[in-house]
């Protein structure tokens, strides 16, 4: 025969099932900030590949194809046509897409809305050191050094 002790023993308690939800709480508070920190750290490290990957082919369209070089201007071109002279030849397959702000518009101060900047280095006017630049979440040019 069994007793009533045998047949209680087969169930958990509600203080153990307490302790274990408590316990997984625990868990889930400290691996959840990592996972969210994880995928801001990926599109960190995806812009600044892209933004190296990028200003390589514009480098090689520059010195390949001068006399386009010195007419394209981004800035300048019809919206959703400011890649195609890097697509037409070769040196983009497709029109780069943020991984921040996931947007191709290229325009020559940042704003939340925007995927990249299209700015004089030395920001001393016109000239041929013209650089690309990324947009970040808040809407500011992106710093490589983060």
């Amino acid at each position: 025969m069994r007793t009533f002790q045998n047949q209680a023993r087969k169930a958990f308690t509600l203080i153990e099932i307490l302790i274990v939800v408590v316990i997984l709480g625990i868990l889930a508070a400290i691996v959840i900030p990592q996972f969210t920190d994880a995928s801001d750290q990926a599109n960190v490290a995806s812009m600044k590949s892209q933004l190296q990957t990028m200003r390589s082919q514009i480098e090689l369209f520059r010195i390949q194809d001068v006399v386009n070089y010195n007419l394209w201007d981004p800035i300048a071109a019809a919206p959703g046509a400011e890649w195609d002279p890097l697509i037409s030849g070769d040196y983009l397959q497709a029109a780069p897409r943020n991984p921040i702000t996931n947007e191709s518009t290229v325009e020559a101060a940042p704003r939340v809305d925007l995927g990249w900047v299209w700015r004089d280095k030395d920001g001393a006017g016109p000239s041929l050191l013209f650089n690309l630049y990324g947009v970040d979440e808040l809407g500011l040019e992106f710093d490589e050094t983060r």
